[in-house]
């Protein structure tokens, strides 16, 4: 067993020399390390997603961690013992840790339908695919904690330092699938002092 290995695993290291203030490392909390692991374990790719890794590169404290893995959610629910599903018809299900803190675990999707408002997903999509569905550059960044790797097909964390709300691809598509998008980018910009991309 070697120490050292084991800290990198349970730590979320900041890769870049971030332009904003912040600690060098937030940790991940053990129960979403075990989650990790045992969906890895069985088979399925598993990172983790969402506003908890923007907050921590923003110096934040970057707690909730989501978790996004190519586990459908019937083989999340049958991995854990205790679970809820959350919102299962858009792949997402609450695992339970020993505490009784509920971790959100979402398969890896692709938009099909999207009427403006809400959208018709289908599972079997790469990470690339999930993170390219999201709103915002900002929050389309991965991070595995166990192989201490990030994904940032879209350039979030330049876009951090950058203090820009970006959208991911075409602005146009972005605000066509979703128009609560549009006030998402305003509150963004506000709370977190950012501009918001003029394209």
């Amino acid at each position: 067993r070697d120490p050292q290995r084991e800290r990198r695993q349970r730590t979320l290291r900041l890769m870049s020399e971030a332009s904003t203030p912040g600690p060098d490392v937030i940790r991940i909390p053990e129960q979403v390390i075990g989650i990790v692991r045992r969906l890895e374990e069985a088979g399925y790719e598993t990172w983790c997603v969402g506003g908890a890794i923007r907050d921590a590169l923003l110096g934040g404290a970057g707690s909730d961690v989501d978790l996004a893995t190519a586990a459908p959610p019937t083989v999340v629910r049958s991995l854990f013992r205790r679970t809820i599903a959350v919102g299962i018809e858009h792949g997402t299900v609450g695992v339970l840790d020993e505490q009784g803190i509920l971790h959100e675990v979402t398969t890896f999707r692709h938009d099909v339908v999207t009427d403006g408002r809400h959208a018709v997903v289908a599972f079997g999509a790469s990470l690339e695919e999930d993170l390219a569905r999201r709103d915002f550059t900002i929050n389309a960044i991965a991070y595995h904690p166990v192989h201490d790797r990030w994904a940032d097909p879209f350039d979030g964390r330049a876009d951090l330092q950058r203090r820009v709300v970006r959208a991911v691809g075409d602005p146009v598509q972005r605000f066509r699938e979703d128009r609560l998008r549009i006030l998402r980018a305003l509150r963004f910009a506000a709370r977190l002092d950012f501009t918001i991309d003029p394209a």
